[in-house]
Order: C-alpha cells, then structure tokens, then sequence
C-alpha cells in the first residue's frame, strides 16, 4: 500500500487488537473472529497487532505468526492489517516481514530492539530499510522515548532516504509528538496511539487518526467524537473526552491489573470475548467486573 492508501485506512477511530484468551490460557480464536467482526462493523478501516495491546509480551514468537495469520485471513481485506513484530534482531525481523506479506498483512509495524541504548540513527534506519523492501513499514515512536533527539533524527533521515516506510504511530505523546507530526505528517500518515486527548493535542500539527479503545464496544462514542472532529465542534469534541474518555480510563487504570486487564473486562461486559489474560497477568475477578459494569452503568452506556 501506497501513503494515500495507508493515509485513508488510517484516517479516523481505528481498533487495535486485544489479543482474548480462554480461561486455561489459549487464544480464543472464536472471541477474535467476534472482535474482528464487530470493529470492522463499527467502522475500523484498519485492524492493527500491537507489542503492547495484543499482548506479544505473553505470546511467543508461533503464537504471534499463528495470530497474524489468523487476523490477516479473518479480515479478508475488509479492513487494512497492520501486522507486529517482537523487537527482533534484523535477520529474524526480514524472515518475520516476508511471512506478513505472504499471509496477507498489509504493514509491519516495526518496533527495534534497543536494550541499553545499543542502536545508532544509522542501525535504525538499516532496520527500518531492510524490512520496507519487503513489505510497507510502520514507525512506532516509543523506541525513542529515552532518546527523543536521536528518534527525531533518524525519522528524518528515514523520511528522505526510505520509500517503503508510509506510517507512523505515535506513543511518546507531548513535545515529542508535535514535532514528529511538523516533520513527517507530510510525507507519512500519522496516528496517535490511544485516546482521544492525545489525538486532539496532535492533530494540528499533523495526525489522520487514532487507536481508538471505545470503537471495541461502543462505537457510537468513536463515531460522535469523529463528526465533531470533521465539524471543528470543538466544545463537542470536549464534551465527550470530559464524559466519557477521562473518566473510563480513570476508573480502569486504579482496577487492579490496570487498564488492559479493564479492557478485557470490558470486551466481555459487552459480549465480546472473553476477560481471561495468559499468567501471571491479572485478571478481573467477579467482584471487579461487578464494580465495572456499575461504572457503565452510571454513564448510561449499559
């Protein structure tokens, strides 16, 4: 895919995948087929695998090709699949690239691995380069976060030296985010990775879209904000942030387990998936989820 291409998938509230199990751990294959559906329903032009949200971080390296196979076929090009690696060394990384490709995916969200500060602007854009000549690649900035003058570096280098990179994710938020919007927006699709309030502070400096966690469950919040972004009703756009976006991820970043662990207990609330999260990652108990269905309750969204 093309920047116009990726700019269009990528423009407006887009789903990440939370990756659901099953109680004894294994994936549940049937609750993502029901995810899948119900965010491209809801309006998702792109389906995207995250280190973070899809939770690489219990998966290992079959579960995460198993996983990225079954995405990419499920989705049947109904919405755009951004595929993701897990901080690979860069033979491993290629292989990785050229299996998305094969299976279908339609990006690679490429996140380096840099333990001790070990890469240069030079051995990230090698990275970066040896992946985009075999599938489109996507930046995710929180690599940089410890050396935010060396990330904005080696996007510029990336932006007038490496076709094959057409999207960026931004996760660093603030000073950071704006200054990667000024410097790529033009030439790349920027989306800010998670809530609202982080989009909005983006968005004039360069940002088509964002991860959006509500298009999950109740996408009527994702669709109002987005009509209220097109109208540049801004005290709209206010509204729901201060109604809905501040309070949800307030209440499930103090649940124990913190907010993926409420995510997941969300999904299943609505009759999505599943709460269950692989060990020694927390899961919601009965008590919990009671305390969170009162707090959908409260707001009148169930």
């Amino acid at each position: 895919m093309d920047v116009s291409e990726t700019r269009e998938a990528l423009t407006g509230p887009v789903a990440s995948v939370h990756t659901p199990f099953q109680r004894d751990g294994e994936i549940d294959y049937k609750g993502l087929g029901n995810l899948i559906d119900h965010c491209i329903n809801a309006g998702s032009k792109t389906l995207i695998l995250t280190y973070g949200d899809s939770l690489y971080s219990v998966l290992s390296d079959q579960d995460v090709a198993d996983l990225t196979k079954f995405v990419s076929e499920y989705a049947a090009k109904r919405a755009m699949v951004i595929a993701a690696d897990r901080q690979w060394w860069i033979g491993k990384e290629v292989e990785f690239a050229q299996y998305a490709k094969s299976v279908g995916a339609d990006l690679l969200m490429v996140l380096p691995p840099n333990w001790a500060a070990s890469c240069t602007v030079e051995t990230f854009v090698e990275h970066y380069a040896a992946v985009a000549e075999h599938i489109p690649v996507m930046v995710v900035t929180n690599v940089f976060a410890r050396s935010p003058d060396q990330g904005l570096e080696t996007l510029k280098v990336l932006r007038d030296t490496v076709e094959g990179v057409v999207a960026i994710k931004d996760d660093i938020c603030g000073a950071f985010a704006r200054r990667m919007g000024l410097l790529v927006h033009d030439h790349w699709a920027v989306i800010s990775g998670g809530q609202k309030q982080n989009h909005l502070d983006l968005l004039p400096y360069g940002c088509d879209g964002y991860f959006s966690t509500f298009i999950h469950f109740r996408p009527d919040i994702p669709q109002q904000y987005w009509q209220a972004i097109q109208a540049q009703d801004f005290s709209k756009v206010k509204e729901i942030i201060r109604n809905y976006d501040l309070p949800y991820f307030d209440f499930v970043g103090a649940l124990t387990g913190g907010g993926d662990a409420g995510i997941h207990g969300t999904l299943e609330l609505f009759g999505i998936a599943e709460r269950w999260r692989r060990k020694p990652y927390h899961t919601l108990t009965d008590a919990e989820m009671e305390r969170l269905k009162g707090f959908f309750q409260s707001k009148g969204l169930l």
